[in-house]
């Protein structure tokens, strides 16, 4: 599986609409085979941030990159961010999310 999470620092004048921004290029990724999972996050300490945490088959990644949405995310994407995002790009074992060991519902 390839895990990636991104941190996007948006500018302030649009981070309250980047969720909406964004809906057509989290709709079309999550509709893409081989899509594991992709969500956003907003920050509780940095309101212009954003963290996107995202997950592919292995041999998914690519056609990602590829696609027209992505393209065209990446074509006004610029005009919105604050700074460069910062990203962590990893292969990992699994298909998903695992159990966490340590903490169970009691109950």
């Amino acid at each position: 599986m390839i895990f990636i999470c991104v941190k996007w620092t948006i500018r302030p004048e649009k981070a309250d609409s980047w969720l909406s921004l964004v809906d057509e290029f989290t709709r079309a990724t999550r509709a893409e085979p081989g899509n594991i999972f992709f969500e956003w996050s907003r920050s509780v300490d940095e309101p212009n941030q954003f963290v996107l945490v995202e997950a592919f088959q292995d041999d998914a990644g690519e056609a990602h990159v590829n696609s027209d949405h992505f393209k065209k995310a990446m074509s006004w994407m610029p005009q919105v961010v604050a700074t460069t995002p910062r990203i962590i790009n990893v292969k990992t074992d699994g298909e998903g999310w695992s159990l966490m060991a340590e903490v169970q519902p009691v109950g």
